[in-house]
């Protein structure tokens, strides 16, 4: 990936430039292509992604020409609002237009201090994990660069952070949403960085993690773009069983994948972070003590935290809720091998926000969604295009 820019183009502006997900420095590239000054984008990024501002004539510290000038070439078109949700636990879950006639969902999670927003990068996901509610719906495309840090856009401007003395309600951001980021690596990486400047949303390099379920040479790459933490979306000890959760892994086995994570981490200039492994716990599947007892041993030799996360049901699945005792019971097995182990609160259930229940509205071209409601006696939802 290098900082040249590609030009993006949207809705009825299709002949301008849509500036909402340009990476700083493909920003400064772009200001060079015009004649301008690298600083411009500086000044951009602030009224932006600090400030909500996207009407160029409001940017009163730019000169009345080149606000012209930027009228005339470009557009900040952050993704549209379809529906908010407001959960009785102070979850908040917003459905978001993508364009084809799909939807993507976006979650913030409050708890006390902290912040999390759960993104997308993908509309659907091309993966088809068994336990996930997105992979259910199929896959369209991948989000693009503005797509993606327009949901961060519009989570912090929802609660009035991009606002002179605006509180910092989103103070971490998991990529943990609908799709697989590694499969969408540029405009990932360039809307993680927008995440990380200091003159866009300043989000500290140990709050921004990505979570990938295997895609091994992608994984590679990233540390050459950024050191975002890692999460690895595990699901099972050993590849017998995680091939039935996740079948990238029978493309890249469970060590292939620790070993790609292993030299992530090693590669960062911090030595001391962790690779988080979640472990989505599923009732009488991979929950059992053995399973535990293997997952310890699994992990000896990598330097992880584990975060486990009961199953959260959904229509097309037939998997069921972990039990409290089997729960507990596993949690107990990792932190008496030594393991840092915490359980994921589910939150957001009653706006089916929890963890592996977004599902959005995707325009599926792989057929899969309509596979698995034929099998389930039930009806394709009709997508009727967005105007």
């Amino acid at each position: 990936m290098t900082d040249t820019f590609e030009t993006p183009t949207t809705g009825a502006n299709n002949q301008k430039v849509n500036l909402m997900g340009m990476s700083p420095n493909k920003l400064k590239a772009w200001f060079a292509e015009i004649g301008e000054k690298p600083f411009r984008a500086t000044q951009l990024l602030k009224w932006v992604h600090q400030l909500g501002v996207t009407d160029f004539e409001e940017m009163t510290n730019i000169s009345k020409g080149l606000r012209n000038k930027l009228a005339e070439l470009a557009v900040i078109e952050p993704p549209k609002v379809i529906e908010q949700f407001d959960s009785k636990d102070g979850t908040r879950k917003f459905l978001i237009q993508a364009s084809g006639g799909s939807a993507i969902e976006t979650v913030f999670i409050p708890d006390g201090e902290r912040g999390t927003l759960c993104v997308s990068s993908q509309v659907g996901c091309s993966l088809d994990c068994s336990f996930c509610a997105t992979g259910k719906q199929g896959f369209n495309r991948d989000l693009t660069a503005a797509e993606i840090i327009g949901q961060v856009f519009i989570a912090a401007k929802s609660f009035g952070q991009l606002e002179v003395k605006g509180p910092r309600k989103v103070t971490n951001v998991v990529l943990m949403g609908m799709g697989e980021p590694l499969l969408n690596f540029d405009n990932v990486v360039d809307a993680i960085h927008l995440m990380m400047d200091d003159n866009a949303y300043g989000i500290s390099k140990r709050r921004v993690t990505l979570s990938t379920s295997g895609v091994v040479p992608a994984l590679d790459r990233l540390g050459e773009y950024t050191d975002a933490c890692l999460a690895i979306s595990l699901h099972a000890p050993n590849d017998e069983l995680r091939n039935q959760l996740v079948p990238i892994n029978k493309k890249y086995p469970i060590a292939q994948l620790l070993d790609s994570a292993k030299r992530y981490i090693q590669g960062l200039p911090d030595t001391h972070r962790k690779i988080t492994i979640e472990y989505t716990l599923i009732d009488h599947v991979n929950d059992r003590p053995e399973h535990a007892y293997e997952l310890a041993e699994l992990l000896r030799e990598v330097p992880v935290k584990i975060n486990l996360i009961p199953f959260n049901p959904f229509s097309l699945s037939n998997y069921k809720r972990v039990s409290n005792n089997a729960l507990h019971r596993f949690k107990d097995i990792l932190m008496a091998a030594g393991y840092t182990t915490t359980v994921r609160t589910t939150r957001g259930d009653d706006i089916d926000a929890a963890c592996g229940q977004l599902a959005g509205s995707v325009n599926d071209k792989t057929r899969r969604q309509e596979r698995y409601l034929a099998k389930a006696g039930q009806e394709p939802v009709r997508i009727i295009p967005f105007a």
